[in-house]
């Protein structure tokens, strides 16, 4: 690779989010056959500009970005998704668009429900057979070994239903698309399909490292009264997470080092359960999606991203002409995310 620009990405219903240091894509199959494409940069006050980069403040930032794009993302692929006919032949508005407090009222939502099922009901699960065990390490050791089957059966269970299986296909897409990029290879159906579905920052990944992590930290802290232990499960997450994104940062850095390949083993071993391998529709979704972001930075020209049955739309799913498709002006900034 000719820089340093590190890309992720997620799966979403029929199709793929993308994303860089300063932009992000979504493209999402229509029942038409079309791919829909939404483009949007990304952007912040010059204030998190400034502290953004630093170690352990950027973890925290990256997860509560990966929360909101890929709620906003998940909303975007269901309403292409649901379409009827032509994408250009659909009227659309607003209703269908999760902004301003809806949004952030969700991803408070969904942040505190995983936060409760899987840091404060481990450690409920604990309290009631705390008394029988006489070592802090154990109890907290047998409450991180709670969590990490609560994760895994979780995986196993909704990987049992039909449409996240396909959600699990377009996964396994993305990570073709990344490790074909990150190759040197171009970015066609015939060189990604032949790219591993796993990638060594996967969030799938970071969950595990994230548990892991959680085991250390809190037997650090001993075994203090169940409300000061509750409230740690809950004040030591953004840091737990940071911790992990550093990890998973360094890590994905250094896999040419055996000793590293063998420390993410379990975290890549672990994809298994959240990737498919996907069909090729999965594969062309997951390259316009990345085309997109490099069409952005400059990178690549329009022909390359809006071929036949590509079709480039607004956050509501409305068609743009040509003329309105928004493209960096001034080169990506040579950084990993």
């Amino acid at each position: 690779m000719s820089d340093r620009t590190s890309y992720g990405g997620q799966a979403v219903m029929e199709g793929v989010m993308m994303r860089g240091r300063r932009d992000m894509a979504i493209a999402v199959r229509a029942p038409s056959g079309e791919i829909a494409v939404y483009h949007e940069p990304l952007s912040g006050s010059s204030w998190t500009q400034r502290v953004r980069p630093l170690p352990l403040i950027r973890g925290v930032f990256m997860l509560w970005d990966t929360m909101v794009l890929g709620m906003r993302a998940l909303v975007f692929s269901a309403n292409v998704s649901l379409t009827e006919g032509k994408l250009a032949e659909q009227e659309r508005d607003d209703a269908g668009t999760l902004t301003g407090v809806a949004l952030w009222g969700t991803v408070a939502v969904s942040l505190l429900f995983s936060i409760g099922l899987f840091f404060v009901a481990p450690l409920a699960v604990v309290g009631f057979v705390d008394r029988y065990i006489s070592s802090s390490v154990l109890s907290n050791l047998i409450e991180g070994l709670i969590r990490l089957g609560l994760l895994i059966g979780y995986m196993l269970f909704i990987g049992q239903l039909k449409d996240i299986r396909r959600v699990f296909g377009f996964h396994g897409a993305e990570h073709k698309a990344i490790n074909a990029y990150e190759a040197g290879d171009p970015l066609d159906v015939e060189h990604v399909r032949r790219h591993s579905i796993s990638h060594p920052r996967c969030g799938t990944g970071f969950l595990l490292i994230v548990v892991l992590l959680s085991i250390l930290v809190f037997a650090l802290l001993g075994r203090p009264p169940m409300f000061w232990r509750v409230v740690s499960r809950i004040a030591l997450v953004p840091f737990i997470a940071a911790l992990a994104y550093e990890f998973i940062k360094w890590t994905a850095n250094h896999m040419d080092n055996r000793l590293v390949r063998l420390l993410v083993s379990p975290s890549m071993a672990l994809q298994r359960l959240t990737t498919r391998e996907p069909d090729d529709g999965m594969i062309v979704a997951a390259i316009v999606s990345l085309k997109r972001v490099l069409l952005a930075e400059g990178k690549i020209s329009a022909d390359e991203v809006y071929g036949p049955g590509v079709v480039p739309v607004d956050e509501t799913g409305r068609v743009l002409e040509p003329e309105r498709i928004p493209v960096a002006a001034e080169p990506a900034i040579e950084a990993s995310s």
